[in-house]
């Protein structure tokens, strides 16, 4: 029996040789004869190539300064073809051409590699020959990608048209199979990419001699390393062990790497299995580090770190269980932590068999039901570290306390269950919001409004409604619940009882607070008075979910919120601060008025009485914070950065708008104020407040995160890398720094446009 295999080979890239290669194998291990079908598209594997911009000139002046070197490397990765894959003997440049070869195949084959995905093709569109349209025979995918989240709108039914052409569908990511089930509405099996079906010894044996010096760090980068840079500074620096560049990218990893140019795929093999630490941002450059058992870090693309779900990286490593080795996040490992190979060994030798399982049915043309791995023993699972908001409605159900909420690398609590004391009981689970939908809500009455009371209004952020909100409260006997900053500057909710104690509850606070046992304290307090809760709309939404429903005695505000910061991060700010000034801070405002509500200070005042003040924006936590540099990972994809809000009422600034729009009372500043249930308008009607009806859809211009979650940096992983491995004044200075004059100058002077075609040149 005899398979024609389409998939990328030509492109000299490693993995894309190499999986070729392991295809083939594989089959031939199931007694099948296979042969890769020589298309060839799209595909320029020239060491010079025509300039098509300023950075395309760069690389080729680079290559013909080191054309020797890239030469052998060209002449290799010709050879490993030649000798380990078996091509046709014609070279197919179109679909009509491949339509009238009449292959003597028995199937064809589709995959490895992103064959599927139709933006890395000239015309934007699918390539058919990928789908083995241009044959009547027998089709089955094996791990193709499609490379993309989201199929592009429009080409929906061509998908599903080409998919239903096939006996037997498999995907390489978790994301694939969406699409599939979506589209085709079938399902598809996640299986391995195909170089993990070949063992560590396999790929011995196709390796070139090992390296002539001893051992080495193995950096192999495809796009700039980023969160990766630390981890190969410090690794140098400590191990004193040298650092070798697999160049991937032309961009220098280390000042001191030996870079080298001339690796064909057998060197590529010998590179890794013999390096004493692997770290890379490559997907195959992972794969090969945990066949050949080396200690690794990778890096994934931010939108990965933040979708999980669609990253093929992710993917492999969490059915292995070292997502710790992925860096830029809060779980990564450290420094010299060595993976339990063996219990990785042991999941990648079942991935393999399910994989191959899946490979002999499909050639078979026999039926193939994935087994559903085994659920996870030892406690509940709750919301992802990229869902989790830190509510803490889990820990404070838990009926016999095993949840604890504990800080990871990025200064963030999330839940952590003991299983010693956990009895299953699934409370957590049923009470945290992440897991289940929200009810949805009627629009809410929007409102410009101000206090009446002139100090307290100067005294808070914008104009002053939270406060009266909490007299109303405080006066019918109640207590009210909002953060406040200690000396040690930890901003935790706290309960006040007196008008004198609000002042420590007002101003917006730009860190996430910590709620310790306030949920169960405002159940307590329920009991016999009025309780007036604010907080972020996850710690409003997470404190119903707790309590179970909505009491009427229980009134909520919740905030426009820009996404939390991180305490760890505030904190280690705040002795950054005290360090830099030499005096202990005794307390903080994010937001001064001292030039007016639009031009918002950052106030610090010392233990000895001393004030500092400077436009908030101007201080290195406000411009990190305006990036959204440190913000929890679930801010950036948000579900209540919405109109359907849960709190009775919610608070921000009104901003956007007009200057001829209450031009009295802008300096002092507005309120926005959203009524939101029937238990809100209630209350509304007896706030001392001036207030004005304002267009909801003006609101929402004015605060975009009423539509929309803030948009992660790029730079983010590699921010909280850095800050799990440098001291923090170098990480400041690094990220939260102000830009060179020039910079700043051309930022202000050049549109978007011209900044964006200026970056595409320079590419």
């Amino acid at each position: 029996m005899k398979a024609g295999l389409v998939t990328f080979y030509h492109l000299h890239h490693y993995g894309a040789l190499l999986q070729a290669a392991a295809t083939q194998r594989a089959l031939e291990s199931l007694g099948w004869e296979c042969e890769t079908i020589d298309y060839f598209v799209n595909q320029d594997n020239r060491i010079l190539k025509p300039p098509t911009s300023l950075g395309r000139a760069a690389n080729d002046a680079h290559s013909a300064l080191h054309y020797r070197a890239l030469r052998r490397r060209w002449l290799r990765f010709e050879e490993f073809a030649k000798t380990h894959l078996a091509l046709t003997s014609r070279r197919y440049a179109s679909w009509e051409e491949l339509r009238d070869a009449g292959l003597p195949y028995d199937l064809l084959i589709s995959g490895s590699d992103q064959i599927w995905n139709p933006t890395i093709f000239p015309d934007g569109r699918f390539d058919p020959v990928f789908f083995g349209t241009f044959s009547p025979l027998r089709k089955i995918a094996y791990a193709p990608s499609f490379g993309v989240s989201h199929i592009p709108e429009g080409m929906e039914a061509e998908l599903k048209g080409y998919l239903d052409g096939f006996s037997h569908l498999s995907v390489r990511e978790r994301q694939g199979r969406e699409i599939v089930r979506e589209i085709a509405g079938r399902e598809a099996a996640v299986v391995l990419d195909p170089t993990l079906l070949l063992t560590a010894a396999e790929w011995s044996a196709l390796a070139a001699a090992p390296p002539r010096q001893g051992a080495y760090i193995l950096c192999y980068c495809i796009a700039r390393p980023g969160p990766l840079e630390p981890y190969i500074q410090r690794l140098a620096e400590e191990t004193g062990l040298p650092v070798l560049q697999l160049c991937g990218t032309r961009r220098g990893v280390h000042p001191k790497a030996k870079l080298i140019l001339d690796a064909g795929p057998a060197e590529f093999l010998s590179l890794f299995q013999n390096a004493a630490y692997v770290c890379t941002n490559s997907f195959h450059g992972t794969a090969f580090a945990v066949q050949f058992q080396r200690p690794f870090f990778t890096s994934v693309a931010p939108a990965e770190l933040q979708e999980p779900e669609s990253s093929r990286t992710f993917s492999l490593l969490s059915r292995l269980g070292l997502t710790e080795r992925i860096v830029g996040k809060g779980d990564t490992a450290d420094l010299y932590d060595i993976p339990d190979w063996s219990a990785a060994d042991r999941r990648l030798n079942a991935a393999r068999q399910g994989a191959m399982a899946y490979l002999k049915a499909a050639l078979a043309d026999e039926p193939y039901e994935e087994e559903t791995p085994p659920a996870a023993s030892g406690g509940p699972v709750l919301a992802d570290r990229t869902h989790c908001t830190g509510c803490t409605a889990c820990r404070n159900i838990c009926p016999k306390g095993a949840i604890s909420m504990v800080r990871d690398k990025e200064g963030f609590a999330f839940p952590a269950v003991d299983p010693e004391k956990c009895v299953h009981c699934g409370a957590c689970t049923a009470v945290c919001p992440m897991l289940h939908p929200r009810e949805v809500r009627p629009l809410p009455a929007a409102f410009a409004a101000w206090n009446r009371n002139a100090d307290l209004r100067r005294d808070s952020t914008s104009g002053g409604a939270f406060s009266a909100l909490a007299d109303y409260v405080l006066e019918g006997g109640g207590v009210v619940f909002g953060a406040a900053l200690d000396g040690k500057q930890h901003l935790r909710h706290i309960a006040c009882f007196r008008k004198e104690d609000l002042w420590r509850l007002r101003g917006t606070k730009y860190v996430q607070s910590d709620l310790d046992d306030a949920f169960q304290a405002v159940k307590k307090y329920l009991e016999t008075r009025q309780v007036l809760f604010s907080g972020t709309p996850c710690q409003v939404d997470g404190l119903y979910r707790y309590l179970g429903s909505r009491p009427e005695n229980l009134t909520t505000c919740d905030l426009v919120c820009h996404g939390v910061p991180s305490p760890g991060v505030w904190e280690d700010m705040a002795r950054y601060i005290e360090k830099k000034r030499g005096r202990e801070l005794q307390t903080v405002r994010f937001r001064n008025k001292v030039e007016g509500w639009k031009n918002s200070h950052f106030t610090a005042v010392y233990d000895d009485g001393t004030v500092d003040t400077q436009p908030l924006f101007e201080t290195a936590y406000g411009r990190a914070f305006g990036r959204a540099l440190f913000l929890r990972p679930c801010c950036y994809r948000c579900p209540y950065a919405c109109m359907n809000r849960p709190g009775d009422f919610t608070l921000g600034d009104l901003w956007g708008l007009r200057p001829d729009e209450f031009p009295d009372q802008q300096p002092r500043g507005i309120s926005l104020l959203l009524v939101n249930s029937p238990h809100g308008s209630y209350i509304f009607d007896r706030l001392s407040l001036s207030l004005q009806p304002f267009p909801i859809e003006r609101a929402i211009a004015g605060n975009p995160r009423l539509a929309s979650p803030i948009t992660q940096p790029e730079d983010r992983p590699a921010f909280f890398a850095a800050y799990a491995l440098e001291p923090f004044d170098q990480v400041v200075r690094r990220f939260c720094a102000l830009p060179p004059l020039p910079v700043r100058a051309a930022g202000k002077a050049l549109s978007p446009e011209v900044k964006s075609k200026l970056r595409k040149f320079i590419k």
